[in-house]
């Protein structure tokens, strides 16, 4: 069972978001929040698998929030999904650094709006095309930040490789094929990256990645050797 916090200042929209999700087998909405700090109030109560977590409110915004969720150790499991009415909006890049895992958009379909829960839930980062573009895009302009460029002296050899696809996109399966090892030998490198990182999860694998200057927008995604 996924259990899931729902953050938003209207009561129609967690409303309509609870509806939705209550209507879903292996989901539970486990409270509803109205405000950032209550949202942080009730992580800390319910310590939810997800929240879904509306980016502009009052008292504190959703990436006020993200940061408090994601500093507090006993939440180290709570993933945030960031709601907002803008897909490229000048919040994206502020929320992932607070340790958001991803984004959606108001309007999404349910269907993908479920999907994008149990991504989430799974510690898989939730960004879509465009807003992955975008990422690239504005780390074009940057030279690498030299506290996240020290950070690549803690990993090993096959872990960079390993943070550079996962930052890619690629999923266990794919990292495994691409370096030809097995599924579970990549998550075990994924999984040791993160945790010499303080990666909450994938998302802040690919802000990582970029900020180090370990891949940049043109560096090519490395085959198995033939």
């Amino acid at each position: 069972m996924i259990r899931v916090l729902i953050v938003d200042d209207q009561a129609l929209m967690r409303a309509g978001f609870r509806a939705l999700l209550d209507a879903e087998d292996g989901i539970e909405v486990v409270a509803e929040a109205a405000d950032g700090r209550e949202a942080v109030a009730l992580a800390e109560r319910h310590v939810p698998d997800v929240v879904l977590l509306d980016i502009q409110m009052p008292v504190l915004d959703g990436i006020g929030a993200t940061r408090r969720i994601a500093a507090d150790p006993r939440l180290a499991g709570v993933h945030v999904v960031i709601l907002t009415n803008y897909g490229l909006d000048e919040y994206v890049f502020d929320a992932l650094r607070a340790g958001a895992s991803g984004f959606l958009l108001k309007d999404t379909e349910p269907a993908d709006l479920v999907q994008a829960i149990h991504v989430a839930q799974r510690g898989d980062a939730l960004l879509s095309p465009a807003i992955t573009r975008r990422l690239i895009a504005e780390f074009v302009s940057r030279p690498p930040d030299a506290a996240h460029a020290a950070g690549l002296e803690a990993l090993t050899n096959r872990e960079r490789e390993v943070v550079a696809l996962a930052a890619r996109g690629l999923a266990n399966d794919e990292i495994a094929a691409r370096m030809v090892i097995s599924p579970l030998t990549a998550k075990t490198h994924v999984s040791r990256a993160m945790t010499k990182l303080g990666a909450r999860d994938r998302a802040q694998l690919v802000v990582f990645a970029y900020e180090s200057g370990l891949i940049t927008p043109k560096s090519p995604v490395a085959g198995p050797p033939p």
